[in-house]
Parts: C-alpha cells; sequence; structure tokens
C-alpha cells in the first residue's frame, strides 16, 4: 500500500513539457562504443549477465552504493553494460515483477512515439497541432492556436498560460494564452499531455494501443499507461524500463530491428530542442549543457545538469526520482525506481548527484 499511495500522491505532483524552436544545429547522437551489444529474448525472462569484477569495476564500493539506494528509498535499480545485466537489485517488499510508474520519465516514450508516427507518415511536427486537435481545443485564438505546432508540445515551449490554477488540467477552459510560441520555456504537464490527443487522432488508433504496438510489445517490455486525474503515467516492472533504455541507447533500433527509423528525428530528440533551455530536448533531458532550467522554476541556472555525471548523460527523469540514465559512449544504461529520495524534485534533483558521486566510486 505504501508504494501504491507513493505512486498515485507522485502522478499528481508531476508536470511536464511543451516545445521550442531556435537551438543550435543538433549534434550527431552519441553513438554506442564498438562492441556487439546484447538484447534479451522477447517473451522470456532470461536475461545474459556479466560480473562487476569481469569490468574491473571497483566492488569494494558496492555495499556504499547499495545502502545509499535503499536508504533513499529505491525500489527497484538495474545496470546494464553492453546491454547485460550487470546489477539488479530490489528492496523491501518489492519484487522484479512488481510495477511502478516511471512519472515524468514516461515522457521519453511518447517522445518516440510521436517520432515513430511521424516516421509513418501520420504527422509532422512541423505542423500546428491544430491540424490534429480541430480549431477550439483552447481558448487561443485560431491565429494563436495555428501558430504552435506539435514541436512545440515536444520541447516546453507552447507558450500556455503555465500559472492557470491547475497546470495538469489539458480542458479547453485551462489553456490560455501567454507567451508566444517558441519564446519561452517552461515545464507545462497540460500541453504536454495533448500529444496523447495528437497521437490517436494523427494515426486514428488510441496513442496506448499505437505505443503498445510500436514500442513495447516489439521490445518485450511489460507496462500500461494509465489515467490518474489528467496525467496518463506509464507502469511497468524494472527490466521493462531497462528494455526501453537499451532501444534508446541503441537510437531506436532493437536486435537488428528497427523501431524509429527516421535516425534523424532520434538525433533531435536528443539534442538541444530550442534555445531557451540548452539541457531539454524533445522530452529527454540532457547533461553537459551550459545552463538549464528546472520543473517549477522561470529562472536559468548556469551550470551543468548533474555535475557529477557524464557529459554526454541523456535521461528520462520523473516525480520522486524516477530515473533513466543513457551513457551511449559507454554502453551504460541505469535504471533506478522508488520512493522519493528526500528532495521533492519533478526532475532533476541534489539525488543525482549523490547517486552519480557512487556510481563513479563503483564503475571507476
Amino acid at each position: 500500500m505504501k508504494h501504491l499511495f507513493l505512486l498515485i500522491i507522485g502522478s499528481i505532483l508531476i508536470t511536464a513539457c511543451s516545445s521550442g524552436e531556435g537551438g543550435n544545429d543538433p549534434e550527431p547522437s552519441p553513438t554506442p562504443e564498438e562492441s556487439e551489444l546484447y538484447f534479451p529474448t522477447i517473451g522470456s525472462n532470461e536475461w545474459k549477465t556479466i560480473s562487476p569484477s569481469e569490468l574491473s569495476w571497483n566492488t569494494d564500493a558496492e555495499d556504499d552504493l547499495r545502502e545509499f539506494l535503499d536508504e533513499k528509498g529505491t525500489d527497484g535499480f538495474i545496470i546494464l553494460k553492453d546491454g547485460k545485466i550487470v546489477v539488479e537489485w530490489y528492496f523491501g517488499d518489492f519484487t522484479a515483477d512488481d510495477h511502478h510508474s516511471w512519472n515524468s520519465a514516461g515522457k521519453a516514450l511518447t517522445a518516440m512515439t510521436v517520432g515513430i508516427a511521424q516516421a509513418e507518415g501520420f504527422l509532422s511536427i512541423e505542423k500546428s497541432s491544430q491540424e490534429y486537435l480541430g480549431e477550439g481545443w483552447s481558448m487561443l485564438t485560431a491565429e494563436q492556436e495555428n501558430n504552435i505546432t506539435v514541436r512545440h508540445h515536444l520541447t516546453m515551449t507552447t507558450g500556455l498560460d503555465y500559472t492557470v490554477d491547475d497546470p495538469f488540467c489539458y480542458d479547453k477552459e485551462c489553456l490560455l494564452y501567454k507567451n508566444e510560441p517558441g519564446t519561452y520555456w517552461y515545464y507545462h504537464n497540460a500541453a504536454y499531455t495533448i500529444l496523447d490527443q495528437v497521437i490517436t487522432n494523427a494515426t486514428g488508433i488510441d496513442f496506448r494501443q499505437y505505443s503498445y504496438q510500436k514500442i513495447r510489445d516489439r521490445i518485450g517490455m511489460q507496462g500500461n499507461w494509465v489515467k490518474l486525474g489528467y496525467n496518463n503515467l506509464f507502469f511497468s516492472n524494472t527490466r521493462s524500463m531497462a528494455r526501453f533504455g537499451l532501444l534508446c541507447l541503441n537510437q531506436g533500433d532493437w536486435n537488428g530491428g528497427e523501431i524509429l527509423t527516421d535516425k534523424t528525428y532520434f538525433t533531435e530528440m536528443t539534442n538541444t530542442s530550442q534555445y531557451v533551455n540548452p539541457s531539454y530536448g524533445y522530452l529527454w533531458w540532457l547533461n553537459g549543457k551550459s545552463s538549464y532550467k528546472a520543473p517549477g522554476f522561470e529562472a536559468l541556472v548556469s551550470g551543468e545538469l548533474i555535475p557529477e555525471a557524464p557529459s554526454e548523460l541523456i535521461a528520462g527523469l520523473g516525480a520522486f526520482d524516477q530515473k533513466l540514465y543513457l551513457i551511449p559512449s559507454k554502453n551504460l544504461v541505469i535504471v533506478r525506481l522508488g520512493d522519493d529520495a528526500g528532495e521533492g524534485q519533478l526532475g532533476p534533483s541534489s539525488f543525482d548527484n549523490q547517486l552519480w558521486e557512487k556510481l563513479n566510486a563503483y564503475m571507476d
């Protein structure tokens, strides 16, 4: 019951994204290092492992990492190297079969789903979202609506008013004009959630079923989208998040099969997407940039998102410290699901830095 209560409360506190323009030309996404990736079999619990000692990791630091994760309310924790499991830990009464909400880390799933729908010709992120939602989906004028593109929803720059009483509400009455699209970044959940309607209307298939068909079922994930209030949250076991991380590590390909065929979209998704928040792509967080904006705040903060983490880190981050980390040059995927680690942040928090201090000591 503790986990269910915290998951429901976590869903209420998440905030999310829109979109923007004007960023620098994206750099090619980091590619996995020159070693063959292993992909676990679909429909099987078998998953190859490799020991920390085989990787020459500092096993003396393992207990410290495990104790830290336990103290911080972690439920499930996985490290993949070259697709193989190095670490798989569960804490308390949480098991490998238990499902946990990804919270806003699930936005990474939405970002890839949008990319697949575009690659299949159902939509274009450069077109107005009005084309897929119909005129009058907000309280804006028809002209103001027409200026908001799908890309703006993807990059948190729709210009919709995030100061409304309920920033999760995507009812027409809650969607008001505040800024010109593309000129201001703010983590506005309602503007993000509307992408679900865009996908549904563009494809003619409910966005849940579309994402199951195009991603979940093709890579052997478990899990489902669950509607809680205004939020659509993805719940799965820990290994399923690791499978999705492995898919993203390999730039949308799974064991020789292309899930996301548009590699340009993948590159754009995992690079700075607009000029107002360098540390944000298409619903993914990016480390190694000169500044960032955090959820719930208007100020631009100087410095890297997670200073202790590798600069190339790409992350899906969710409320109450749900973490999906990718380190492409080292073929690493790291998953952390659990309770709030104590910071109460919606996205990046000091927990990220503390965790990476422990990880660096362990994997060095």
